[in-house]
């Protein structure tokens, strides 16, 4: 336990971000890639971006996909080496967290688009829209005709986390780029690029619990780790957890366990300690089906597991957040237990 008494002395030169300089600058924002090729993950989305930044010529862009797997990251990397020194003047990024009705676009886009600005030859103004799609559909048809209009002078990236909710017109005039979660390999070799730089203390399973509650978030992975080691100094399973606030997975191990060896009322003793301690029934779900997932059992089996969590999840989501509703599912399990059979067999 040494270990978790070295970081004050380590930082307290103020050289990391856990000493004197304080945390003016979250980690998120602090390694957040600078090119293309820096980007974690997503081997095929991001070396077709590397070759739009090789070859200058970019086309109107859809990048989507689930929060934190480096969407907005890679379209800012894109910008900054298309567009160099002139990369302020001649980007306009908007958020989900701007007004985006369709005033802004007929005048803040359209104003930008029309602007001049010198750029070197073969590139173009861009236009970052960020969250894409909670774009009224009446901003989205304005801005299909603007985008149509001003086609030689400026381009536009749009980013969103369900590119169906992009109106079809849009969705035709732009190339698609996908990004999926990233792979715990992938969290995990940038996490210690991390915990290298700011010298974090850590133990293996401490780092392990961190990808767990991130699921493939990179975001959500950087800021526990920040949240952790700037709370209790060392990042161990434990403190992960407290800090995240999710119910610990080996608690939910051991229902399902009890589950599968047949002890019903185990289980369901379990179930209600976690309850009791205050975990909402989605928190608890979530957690579950993560742990169904990764769990050693019969592939059948776990199919069937998988199948009754999503009901329940589903219920669950429509406000029938209950006891009962868990309950009933772990006697939906236990019963699946008894009666699944692998597939082919009679």
């Amino acid at each position: 336990m040494a270990s978790s008494s070295d970081p004050p002395s380590s930082n307290s030169s103020g050289g990391g971000v856990g000493g004197g300089g304080g945390y003016e600058i979250p980690w998120v924002e602090k390694y957040r890639p600078t090119k293309v090729s820096e980007v974690v993950g997503n081997v095929d989305a991001v070396s077709r971006l590397q070759v739009i930044a090789r070859d200058g010529n970019m086309p109107n862009l859809i990048l989507s996909g689930p929060p934190g797997t480096g969407k907005t990251t890679s379209i800012l990397a894109l910008a900054h080496e298309l567009l160099g020194a002139n990369c302020k003047e001649a980007v306009l990024e908007l958020n989900a967290s701007d007004d985006r009705g369709i005033d802004v676009v007929r005048n803040k886009i359209k104003m930008f688009a029309q602007k001049k600005v010198t750029l070197p030859q073969g590139r173009q103004k861009l236009i970052i829209l960020d969250e894409a799609d909670s774009m009224t559909s009446g901003a989205q048809q304005a801005l299909r005709r603007t985008m149509e209009i001003y086609s030689s002078t400026t381009r536009f990236a749009l980013a969103c986390n369900t590119s169906s909710k992009i109106i079809e017109p849009i969705q035709s005039r732009c190339a698609l780029v996908r990004f999926s979660r990233l792979s715990d390999q992938e969290i995990l070799g940038r996490l210690m690029v991390v915990v290298d730089a700011e010298k974090v203390p850590y133990v293996p399973e401490g780092l392990e619990a961190i990808i767990f509650t991130a699921d493939g978030d990179m975001r959500q992975a950087l800021n526990n780790l920040q949240a952790t080691y700037s709370g209790f100094r060392f990042v161990n399973q434990e403190n992960v957890f407290k800090v995240c606030d999710q119910p610990h997975p080996l608690h939910i191990k051991n229902m399902i366990r009890n589950v599968i060896e047949g002890r019903f009322d185990d289980a369901c003793v379990g179930l209600k300690q976690l309850y009791d301690l205050g975990y909402s029934p989605t928190d608890i779900i979530t957690t579950l089906f993560r742990v169904i997932k990764n769990y050693d059992m019969e592939e059948y089996l776990k199919l069937e597991f998988m199948k009754e969590t999503g009901f329940a999840h589903m219920r669950i989501c429509d406000g029938v957040g209950s006891l009962l509703q868990l309950s009933g599912l772990l006697a939906k399990l236990a019963l699946v237990r008894e009666t699944a059979k692998p597939a082919g067999s009679f």
